[in-house]
C-alpha cells in the first residue's frame, strides 16, 4: 500500500506521520485521492476529492468507500484531510444552517451518461427548494425515464453537496434515499421544508 512505502521512506523522524506521509506522497504526485471523515449530525461522512474536486461524500463504512474509490478511479488513495479543509468547513457550515450553497469544484468521474446529466440538474435545485423525479428526468433530457432517474439518484456519490434529497415523488411523498428516509427527513427539515 502507498502509505507504508511513503512511511518507510520518511528520514523526518520528528514530524507527525500522517502529515508527512500526504505531503510527500502530493509533493512527489502519488495522491490521486483524498480522503477525510466528517463528523455530521446525520454520523460520519467519509469525503473525498481529486486534483479537479471533491469526488465523493458517503454515509458508508470508511472501508469499503475507499475500496470502491481504489477500483473505480485510483489505487493512490490517502488520507489528507488539510486537502480537504474546503469541503469539511462547507459541510459543517450547512449543518450549522450558516451555508445554503456550496462553492466547492466537483469532479464528476464517478458519473456517466444519463445519470450524470441527472446529478448535474439535482445539482441546480436550490436550497429549501423541491423538485420530482419526472421534472429532474426531463430536465436530463428523458421525460419518461423517471425511474431511471431514481436510480440515478440513488447512486450519487455527492450527497449533500448534490442534493438529492430535494427530489421527492409527484404527489409529495419521499420516494428513496440512499443514506435512509431519515436522513432525508432531516435534510429536508434542516432546509426548512416540512410535509
Amino acid at each position: 500500500m502507498i502509505e507504508r512505502a511513503l512511511r518507510e521512506s520518511i528520514q523526518d523522524v520528528d514530524a507527525p506521520p500522517a502529515r508527512s506521509i500526504a505531503e510527500r506522497a502530493e509533493a512527489e504526485g502519488l495522491l490521486d485521492v483524498a480522503y477525510a471523515s466528517v463528523d455530521s449530525p446525520l454520523g460520519p461522512l467519509v469525503v473525498a476529492a481529486t486534483p479537479k474536486g471533491l469526488v465523493r461524500v458517503s454515509y458508508g463504512e470508511e472501508g469499503q468507500v475507499l475500496d470502491d474509490l481504489a477500483a473505480r478511479l485510483s489505487p493512490r488513495v490517502l488520507e489528507s484531510p488539510a486537502r480537504l479543509d474546503a469541503a469539511r468547513r462547507e459541510l459543517d457550515e450547512y449543518f450549522d444552517g450558516k451555508r445554503q450553497a456550496f462553492d466547492l469544484p466537483l469532479d464528476w468521474s464517478l458519473t456517466r451518461g444519463f445519470s450524470g446529466r441527472v446529478l448535474r440538474a439535482t445539482a441546480g435545485i436550490g436550497f429549501g427548494e423541491i423538485s420530482t423525479y419526472a421534472e429532474v428526468a426531463s430536465r436530463a433530457g428523458s421525460p419518461r425515464a423517471v425511474r431511471a432517474a431514481g436510480n440515478a439518484l440513488g447512486s450519487n456519490p455527492l450527497p449533500v453537496v448534490v442534493p438529492c434529497h430535494r427530489v421527492l415523488r409527484t404527489g409529495g411523498a419521499l420516494g428513496g434515499y440512499t443514506g435512509g428516509l431519515e436522513r432525508k427527513q432531516f435534510l429536508l427539515g434542516l432546509e426548512g421544508y416540512h410535509r
